[in-house]
């Protein structure tokens, strides 16, 4: 059994590694360029790429392999339970997986090429952002608004399809739905999850609840409108997922005139972590078609590792540029040894933590003064604000994620349902904020992750719990100290502990034995808590 594995490994090495490229560096142009015939190329190869997970012959090796349970080498076992899991999603009709891809890669196609309509002007997101933050117009406010979720219309109906296209490979593969079938073959527990949304929203709802009053607050004074007029246009974001920026403290003004590269690039170094071969390969600035968000893509497994952003110099384009180079590396600085399936992180959450645990230090007094945008004595003042913009950051973030997550879970167990309803309904609970009256328009549709990143959202929350952790370790256990609001600038034994206890060893575990050989215990939201909620 053991030889036909490696066998088997060998024959599916040589198939995906050149697909696994050609399909990256598709998405990749298509991406940036937003033309129709690059997004049919990247397609086309996603179809193909699919193809080997479809393969019946292949899964039912890997499955008699498997249920053998022969395979006593640690490293060969858990690369079986990796592409078993990978093929075991694939399992279906190649037409229904097919269309799943082309009917996402459509949807995704007109998020890139949407531009909101304001008043006959057209608008990217980053545009409606700054409307949203500077204007204190009601009627303006309002208009950007809407004009940004007027995309929801567009992509609504197709977005039901798709997830009921989900739902019938879920179906197919003796799961309920594709909410629980893509949780539990990403190695995660849907009810331990749930318990653990729960439990979060437990922990917040008081203190988000008193920081919500600050927020209403400041919003009717500066908009000059009643808090019981405050609308979702009035909390100076797209989706009320950031805060608005309800503290004296402008951070955006310590990066207006900054390079954000060079200053992403210094931090990094400064850590024993060296970027400038993958910024040397990224698309880092607005083009017309060009996807308007952010993301990191490890090209092949081998080092092509890269970033896409649509930089302006401020505070969260600089939070956004030290997030996507800490996935960025993540992915550079995994064994080279270690087999190809493995050579990814340990979980997708386990490299959203170290996007957050990097991407929270852009509002750090200690980061402004370490990277000279600021002095000592400035510092000082900011330290005390910069934290309070950190908390309330990660508040209204872990309120956002609980609709996130309840939206998307309830969408898959009944797509049927009044989905317009319901997101205002999730909105009102956790976020505290009121639906427009008599609105019934499918705004949660006006969120790309729904379409194009689905039963993911979840990832992003954890990805925070585990940032607290490795924050609370590295102070205590690595710098022995209790200082737990430091940049780290300047210390490489952190890059080194990074590298060592988690960059390297991808994805050779599961991503809660990792957890714990990097720092003593399980997965736990007890630093968090910690940290942002007593």
């Amino acid at each position: 059994m053991q030889k036909e594995l490696i066998t088997f490994i060998q024959r599916f090495e040589s198939v995906v590694q050149p697909l696994t490229k050609a399909s990256s560096l598709a998405y990749w142009t298509a991406s940036i360029s937003g033309k129709e015939e690059d997004w049919k190329k990247s397609e086309e190869l996603n179809i193909e790429l699919t193809k080997v997970f479809s393969n019946k012959e292949d899964f039912a090796i890997l499955k008699r392999i498997k249920d053998s349970d022969t395979i006593t080498d640690e490293l060969l076992k858990r690369q079986l339970d990796v592409m078993y899991d990978a093929y075991l999603g694939n399992q279906v009709d190649t037409e229904l997986l097919n269309s799943v891809i082309s009917m996402q890669t459509e949807i995704e196609q007109k998020y890139s090429n949407f531009r909101a309509d304001v008043k006959g002007k057209k608008l990217s997101d980053n545009e409606v952002e700054e409307v949203l933050k500077t204007s204190t117009n009601s009627g303006e406010l309002k208009q950007a608004w809407e004009g940004h979720k007027a995309i929801g219309l567009v992509v609504a109906r197709d977005i039901i399809g798709l997830v009921k296209k989900r739902n019938e490979i879920a179906r197919q593969l003796g799961f309920s739905n594709y909410h629980e079938m893509s949780l539990k073959l990403s190695e995660q527990d849907p009810e331990e999850i749930s318990s653990l949304f729960d439990e979060l929203d437990n922990l917040t709802r008081d203190s988000f609840t008193e920081l919500k009053k600050e927020i209403d607050s400041y919003l009717s004074k500066r908009d000059n409108v009643n808090v019981e007029e405050l609308m979702p246009w009035h909390y100076q974001n797209r989706f009320f997922q950031e805060p608005p920026a309800i503290y004296s403290i402008d951070l955006d003004k310590y990066y207006q005139d900054r390079n954000i590269e060079t200053l992403t690039t210094d931090y990094y170094l400064s850590l024993g972590l060296d970027i400038k071969d993958m910024l040397a390969q990224s698309d880092l600035y607005e083009k017309t078609g060009k996807n308007q968000h952010a993301y990191c893509i490890d090209i092949d497994n081998l080092g092509d590792v890269r970033v896409l952003c649509n930089i302006k110099p401020n505070q969260n384009w600089m939070g956004t540029m030290l997030h996507e180079f800490g996935h960025a590396n993540y992915d550079k600085y995994i064994d080279p040894q270690l087999p190809f399936t493995l050579r990814n992180p340990a979980h997708t959450f386990t490299t959203e933590a170290i996007a957050m645990f990097f991407g929270r230090m852009s509002s750090n007094a200690g980061f402004l003064v370490d990277m000279k945008l600021t002095d000592e004595a400035d510092a000082h003042k900011v330290a005390a604000e910069g934290f309070k913009v950190l908390r309330l950051e990660q508040l209204t973030f872990s309120r956002w994620a609980q609709v996130m997550y309840r939206f998307e879970k309830a969408l898959y167990e009944n797509p049927e349902q009044d989905l317009n309803t319901l997101w205002w309904d999730l909105v009102e609970k956790y976020q505290m904020i009121k639906r427009p009256t008599n609105r019934d328009q499918p705004d949660w549709a006006s969120k790309i992750h729904i379409a194009t990143s689905p039963c993911y959202y979840h990832n992003y929350l954890l990805g925070e719990l585990l940032a607290s952790q490795f924050n609370h370790y590295i102070a205590t256990s690595i710098l022995k100290s209790e200082d737990f609001g430091q940049s780290y600038f300047g210390k490489k034994e952190v890059g080194d502990y990074f590298k060592e206890k988690v960059f390297s060893p991808g994805a050779r575990y599961h991503w809660n034995v990792m957890i714990e050989k990097a720092t003593g215990e399980k997965l736990t939201a007890r630093y968090y808590a910690e940290q942002f909620v007593k």
